[in-house]
């Protein structure tokens, strides 16, 4: 997998990303949540000074009850939303707008501002 640019928010994420040569993205986006719902999920049952662990744990254990994919854990929603990007000028695009998300959200007053994404990277080129 290949990351081009990325912008973590409270509450999802935003990747522009590309599969490899004989890989599914499906499969890749699939992997990446069942890996960081567990490392999560182990996070927060480690964690006792957490002081929200026994709200989050309650909260993720129920919305996995409800969900026929899961077993008893629901970090991640079932869906996403992938657009495919079939041009360089519809990949910067997306990456403005993704890395826009933290000021239009209002955090910060600069995308290179927000250290949970890629933007940063991209103002040094």
């Amino acid at each position: 997998m290949e990351v081009f640019a990325y912008c973590m928010m409270t509450n999802h994420i935003h990747l522009i990303i590309r599969a490899k040569e004989g890989f599914n993205l499906s499969d890749i986006i699939r992997g990446l949540k069942s890996f960081t719902s567990r490392k999560i999920r182990k996070a927060l049952e480690s964690n006792a000074r957490e002081s929200r662990q026994e709200w989050m744990l309650y909260l993720f254990g129920s919305a996995g009850k409800f969900n026929k994919r899961n077993k008893d854990f629901q970090f991640w929603q079932q869906h996403n939303h992938p657009i495919s990007l079939h041009s360089m000028e519809m990949v910067y695009e997306r990456i403005k707008y993704t890395h826009q998300n933290s000021v239009k959200a209002g955090f910060v007053a600069s995308t290179e501002d927000w250290i949970w994404s890629s933007a940063r990277a991209y103002a040094e080129l």
